[in-house]
């Protein structure tokens, strides 16, 4: 019975059987000996008992395996392996489908290749999840064929695995290797120049050639008798929030991910960069209420606890409440800090609403307002317009557009810094505004 559930017939099984058929009724018709017939059976049946022995007689013909990370990170390729071990002491076909999750809407993955006896082979492919949340995958079922291609034996393996996805920890630590290694402006990070002196005093050295002049002691130069400069270093320990929206205006999507995951991830980031730079990290989430609430921190599990934060996110997409997060922030946040705020604003009527409570935030903070430029708008403006209705539609993208236009002036006319940026170059902007802001010495 085990053989029967994992066997399956070749597509040259059905071609052999018609010819057998075909035999039969031409010497039923023709009125020849029914012998041609009979040894066609025989050489049919002979064949295909032979197709089973090759593909049964070992009992474990083919080994293998699913290969993926603990996690996938959302937004991003996730590297996909399957290996195959061919144990049959002659070559083998195969035919390789993978039960990947439902929420990719894919069926195409199939992989056909050949295998030859006691050889090893990795398939390799990749996936993109655009929402957070725990995927299962099946199994990676394979059909193995002799030469004969008559029949197929059956194989799964990797069957019924859970994996969750979470925020972009690839593209966390991807800025995290070149911020190591100086190479940020590959992404398109900017080098600030630092403006003024350093804030924080580290210690006190020998003067090498290179220091500045202007940052000799001469107290220690006296006591020691040779040449001592005071040596400084960033300013440590401000405090970085990180504020998401997680109402309605955050559910449009771009690239198939909403505007709240692509805040989800950029906040990953700059947490990290963050915590890298010496300051702290903290997170509040909001909507018609307060979410989450993580207070700053550069502990050595913080990103730990953001990460897991960000990843347990689950939003109605309700209309937003910004008097509760005047509040909580009011409550929470006692010393001043850097406060990055994603949201979207469609129309300078819906900023009116909410500007109350953001000039008040920034009169005790420093807060940055950061929202999103509609690329779909810009592509439309930019395509000329082939008829009338094409015309219409033009003039409608160009007023909204223009709208963002004047959210941002309007912000910036009430001292509130601002980031109107496209879904795609998020992370890399708010890295940037952070990085110009501790320049300024502005936080």
């Amino acid at each position: 019975m085990k053989i029967l559930r994992t066997l399956y017939l070749g597509n040259r099984l059905f071609l052999v059987t018609a010819i057998v058929v075909a035999c039969f009724l031409a010497t039923f018709i023709l009125g020849s000996g029914y012998w041609v017939p009979q040894l066609a059976t025989f050489i049919f049946v002979a064949a295909v008992l032979t197709d089973v022995l090759l593909l049964f007689r070992v009992k474990r013909g083919l080994r293998g395996d699913r290969l993926l990370a603990d996690k996938l990170s959302n937004g991003d390729d996730n590297d996909i392996a399957i290996y195959l071990e061919n144990y049959y002491s002659f070559e083998v076909w195969l035919r390789v489908f993978d039960e990947i999750p439902h929420q990719f809407q894919r069926r195409d993955l199939e992989f056909n290749l050949t295998m030859a006896p006691g050889t090893q082979k990795v398939i390799r492919y990749q996936l993109r999840p655009v929402k957070r949340g725990e995927y299962s995958f099946g199994a990676v079922n394979v059909l193995a064929y002799s030469r004969l291609a008559l029949v197929a034996r059956r194989f799964r393996f990797s069957a019924d695995k859970l994996v969750p996805v979470y925020p972009s920890y690839i593209q966390m630590r991807k800025y995290e290797l070149l911020a190591i290694h100086q190479r940020l402006t590959t992404l398109g990070i900017k080098k600030i120049r630092r403006i003024g002196q350093n804030q924080e005093f580290e210690l006190i050295k020998e003067y090498v050639a290179g220091d500045d002049y202007r940052t000799v002691n001469w107290k220690a130069t006296a006591r020691k008798s040779r040449l001592m400069v005071n040596q400084y270093q960033d300013e440590r320990s401000q405090q970085v929030y990180s504020l998401i929206d997680k109402g309605r205006v955050m559910q449009m999507p771009f690239a198939g991910m909403s505007l709240l995951d692509y805040a989800i991830n950029a906040t990953l980031v700059i947490s990290n960069i963050a915590i890298k730079k010496s300051d702290r990290a903290g997170l509040i989430t909001f909507q018609d209420r307060i979410g989450n609430v993580l207070p700053a921190s550069r502990r050595n599990n913080q990103m730990a606890h953001i990460q897991e934060v960000l990843y347990n996110q689950k939003t109605a997409f309700l209309e937003t409440d910004y008097s509760t997060l005047y509040a909580a922030v009011r409550k929470v946040i006692s010393q001043r800090s850097l406060l990055l705020l994603f949201t979207n604003f469609e129309s300078v009527h819906g900023l009116h609403r909410q500007l109350p409570y953001l000039i008040n935030l920034n009169k005790s903070h420093l807060l940055v307002v950061i929202f999103f430029e509609n690329t779909e708008l810009k592509q439309v403006i930019e395509e000329p317009a082939a008829g009338l209705k094409e015309v219409y539609l033009k003039v409608v993208a160009e007023r909204f557009s223009l709208e963002k236009k004047l959210i941002v002036h309007e912000l910036r006319r009430h001292g509130i810094q601002t980031i109107l940026t496209p879904p795609e170059k998020l992370t890399v902007n708010t890295i940037n505004k952070y990085l110009e802001l501790k320049a300024r010495n502005l936080i």
